[in-house]
């Protein structure tokens, strides 16, 4: 079954699926690493829920609900 990544929880990793939105979003979040078939983590969220810390490709990066909303991904 197919989620969002923001849907995930701290701790939980997923296989990304899919990227949504413009091209320019797709590219953008292609050079940070969101690459389909790639395991990508849910390290934690900030205290008001926006953003949110994934680790993904042996680094973490920070990034908002917004684009993590554009993510489609299957828990692993």
């Amino acid at each position: 079954m197919e989620y969002r990544l923001v849907d995930l929880k701290p701790g939980e990793t997923g296989k990304i699926k899919g990227i949504s939105g413009s091209i320019n979003n797709k590219r953008r979040l292609t050079a940070m690493g969101i690459v389909q078939g790639k395991e990508i983590t849910v390290e934690m969220i900030a205290p008001m829920g926006d953003p949110r810390i994934y680790s993904v490709l042996g680094y973490r990066l920070s990034m908002r609900n917004e684009d993590a909303q554009t993510i489609s991904v299957v828990r692993t």
